[in-house]
């Protein structure tokens, strides 16, 4: 009898100590996932912390180059009612149009200027007319985004027919030779971009020679703002 007591008391003895190591184990697997999942947890709060930081860093600083770019534009405003021209306010030359609300300045060249009829390439290995833009760029909008918009007439290519697919390919070979020049002056490639435009942004009626005139152009557009 006492035998058969130890031996049930010794057979309950390994069960309860089975289930305590059981019950280890599954504890022991639980806290693991938990430290898994919080140390995930806190990754992604750290990330989230460091993001908001990097955030509000950028915030303060589009903030200020904001309201530099806000004071120019108030600046060219103000020496234009004083009687200044867009070109002598602005310091470029030419045709030179300040939209206030675009926060852009537009440089006009007639296509006269710079490329001969149907072609792409530059008239002369130098362009004045586009050293003094660079030179302007380069003193008073160094950092400044520019587009190098390539416009044409509605006339079909007739001429060089075999070099051009149409207007739109015309404009913006154009757009990319000015565009070419200017970075080799000394242009960021990353603040500058070409645009073709063809026919679809006439300036006057290409219903006359002289409206056509106005229509074959290339625009140097500064982002002020």
């Amino acid at each position: 009898m006492k035998r058969t007591v130890q031996k049930m008391v010794f057979a309950t003895f390994l069960v309860v100590t089975a289930v305590m190591l059981t019950g280890c184990t599954n504890w022991k697997k639980k806290y693991n996932a938990l430290d898994v999942e919080h140390q995930n947890l806190k990754g992604l709060y750290e990330n989230c912390v460091a993001s908001l930081e990097s955030s509000a860093s950028e915030k303060s600083q589009m903030s200020q180059e904001l309201a530099k770019s806000q004071q120019e534009l108030a600046e060219l405003k103000r020496q234009m009612q004083q009687g200044k021209t867009a070109a002598q306010a602005t310091g470029f030359s030419g045709d030179v149009k300040v939209d206030e609300a675009a926060g852009t300045i537009t440089v006009t060249l007639p296509n006269e200027i710079l490329f001969a009829s149907g072609k792409a390439t530059l008239k002369g290995a130098t362009s004045s007319e586009l050293d003094q833009i660079y030179s302007v760029l380069r003193e008073r909008y160094s950092g400044k985004k520019v587009d190098v918009v390539g416009h044409t007439d509605t006339d079909p290519i007739r001429k060089t027919k075999d070099q051009w697919k149409d207007n739109w390919e015309l404009s913006a070979e154009r757009a990319l030779t000015v565009l070419r020049y200017l970075v080799d002056r000394g242009v960021s490639p990353q603040n500058i971009r070409a645009v073709a435009c063809g026919e679809s942004r006439p300036v006057a009626s290409n219903s006359t020679a002289s409206g056509k005139a106005k229509n074959r152009r290339v625009e140097i557009v500064v982002h002020v703002r």
